[in-house]
């Protein structure tokens, strides 16, 4: 038993955890916190940001590459509310992120102190859970059970707000080992698996899509078996990609407004939809109403309330993807869908011939292809959000989960280079880019130092077009060609940007470029920024209009 200060308790309950790294930024109520940092600087390293949202992202990022809780620190007021996006993106997409903000003193609570924010109030509808703890003896408690609940059944963000005179005062701790996070509330019903059991079965033409929840249930293998044993295609979602090898014959592509024909007609051809960890999001399904519409929907989540949310469920099973998937392959016969699986290999080869007259020149497909083939297809891979976003998922084929890391639930333009030294950080034996916008690049460009100041050899590949792309499609296939404030056309140097915040500059002008350069940039094994020039037209298709069935999708602009 020890006599602590609150901040001292919070470093201890971080070190109980096993964490080794937090990103954030200092500020005023925050001193007392990061005063026992520096105490404790051998033992947890800090990595300072550029701005707040930077360090939110790099936790989460840190958090999806590695698998455990990533921890962002920040002090009260603009500091606390810099962190919200970042808390909101990892709340969507299920990353255990524990966001600690330090707040003004008790007695100046509710008094419009200088830099007060409720950020529990702020923060209630983004979060698993918040705490804002006034009372230092049950700080350690607090903070152990943010673990847990972060990591428990469905992943997500959890905030800790700490007044700085808790932080300051004292009170007894004893160190505790971590209790285990709960992979599900419940047990798995057994009528439950044994109805979707009989579903599969009866199955002719079944489809399977896994989300992000066979990622987060680390239950790769039990998918590959259970494809096995049904003997059906596989479509993943953006943040199922990477769950099943995008390389095996069976596998459709992705599924959604920029999803593969393949993917999309199997869906609207299937008599039995297996959905694995997918919330049905928009993007997934289009125009809900007329999403699968000869097929049966088995879901299978870890969280009830997204079973019949946005697309009804005739059968469904809650519980863990992996448990689930182990029960159904215990339970299922060996079964066989040739005359299917042959369809839907030549919608896949039909798809693939129409696109092999590509324009020479630089091209999206071309220079996400070339990255392919020179990282061996093994490169951890983050991107901004926009059009270079579907070509990182339509280009580069993933073959293990956790290697693509993009914020898909919130669609948050700024997150892939924070989420890249955090991905970096936690794997640093994996070689990291950053695929980006031109637009989302401006954003939080600044972190670019950052990976400077730290020495981590992310690369950030800018797939420059001068417009915000995606806007700038949807403009000219529903606004007529009015391009409202989507050029951007700015007059930076991009070399000279890179060279001037300490990292190596490159620049990709013509075809011939693409291979050397990108050659040069992942060996230099230096923080390097490529600036990649792009066709402003450059558009991501097939699109499903969001009014349009899955089987409807637009397949040129012009």
């Amino acid at each position: 038993m020890m006599y602590l200060t609150g901040a001292e308790i919070v470093i201890r309950c971080l070190m109980e955890q096993g964490v080794d790294t937090v990103f954030g930024y200092p500020g005023g109520s925050a001193l007392n916190l990061y005063d026992a940092l520096y105490r404790h600087s051998g033992d947890i390293r800090h990595i300072l940001m550029c701005h707040e949202q930077g360090a939110a992202h790099a936790a989460d990022g840190y958090a999806r590459a590695s698998g455990k809780p990533g921890i962002a620190i920040s002090t009260s007021g603009p500091g606390a509310t810099n962190l919200v996006t970042g808390i909101a993106t990892a709340f969507l997409d299920s990353s255990p992120l524990i966001a600690i903000t330090s707040n003004v003193a008790t007695g100046l609570l509710g008094k419009s102190s200088f830099q007060e924010v409720n950020i529990t109030s702020i923060t209630r509808s983004i979060t698993k859970k918040n705490f804002l703890v006034k009372d230092v003896s049950k700080l350690a408690g607090t903070m152990r059970l943010a673990f847990k609940i972060a990591m428990s059944g469905r992943p997500g963000p959890v905030l800790v707000d700490i007044p700085k005179d808790v932080t300051g005062a004292k009170a007894d701790y004893e160190s505790q080992k971590p209790e285990p996070a709960v992979s599900s509330e419940n047990a798995v019903n057994s009528s439950d698996v044994d109805r979707a059991a009989g579903a599969i079965e009866k199955s002719r033409c079944p489809l399977i899509i896994a989300g992000g929840g066979v990622r987060l249930a680390h239950a790769e293998a039990e998918l590959a078996e259970f494809v096995r044993r049904v003997s059906a295609p596989v479509a993943e979602t953006l943040m199922g990609i990477g769950c099943y090898p995008e390389t095996e014959p069976d596998f459709t592509g992705m599924i959604g407004m920029h999803g593969t024909q393949a993917s999309g007609r199997a869906a609207s051809e299937c008599d039995l939809l297996i959905a694995l960890g997918t919330r049905f999001s928009d993007r997934v399904t289009c125009d809900a109403a007329r999403f699968a519409p000869k097929a049966r929907i088995l879901h299978i989540d870890v969280d009830k309330h997204e079973i019949g949310k946005n697309v009804r469920a005739d059968v469904s099973v809650t519980g863990d993807v992996r448990e689930v998937l182990k029960m159904l392959c215990s339970r299922l016969p060996k079964l066989r869908h040739s005359e299917w699986l042959s369809r839907v290999a030549g919608w896949k080869k039909a798809e693939k011939k129409s696109r092999r007259n590509e324009r020479a020149g630089v091209t999206p497909r071309r220079v996400i292809g070339e990255l392919y083939r020179l990282t061996g297809g093994s490169a951890t891979v983050t991107t901004e959000v926009g059009q270079h976003q579907m070509w990182a998922a339509q280009y580069y084929p993933f073959a293990e989960a956790g290697k693509f890391i993009t914020s898909g639930g919130l669609g948050t333009m700024g997150f892939g280079l924070g989420a890249a030294i955090g991905a970096q950080i936690a794997k640093p034996r994996d070689r990291v880019v950053n695929i980006a916008g031109d637009g989302s690049f401006y954003m939080n460009m600044a972190e670019l130092s950052t990976a400077v100041k730290y020495n981590l050899p992310v690369v950030e590949l800018v797939l420059n077009n001068q417009v915000l792309g995606m806007v700038r499609q949807w403009q000219k296939l529903f606004y007529g060609s009015r391009f409202s404030q989507s050029v951007i056309k700015k007059p930076t140097d991009y070399v000279m940007l890179a060279h001037a915040l300490g990292a190596e500059g490159f620049e990709i002008r013509a075809q011939g470029d693409i291979c050397p350069v990108l050659e040069k940039a992942l060996s230099c094994n230096r923080p390097c920024l490529v600036n990649c020039y792009i066709g402003m037209d450059e558009n991501v298709l097939p699109m499903v209009p969001a009014s349009a069935a899955l089987s409807e999708p637009v397949l040129s602009l012009d």
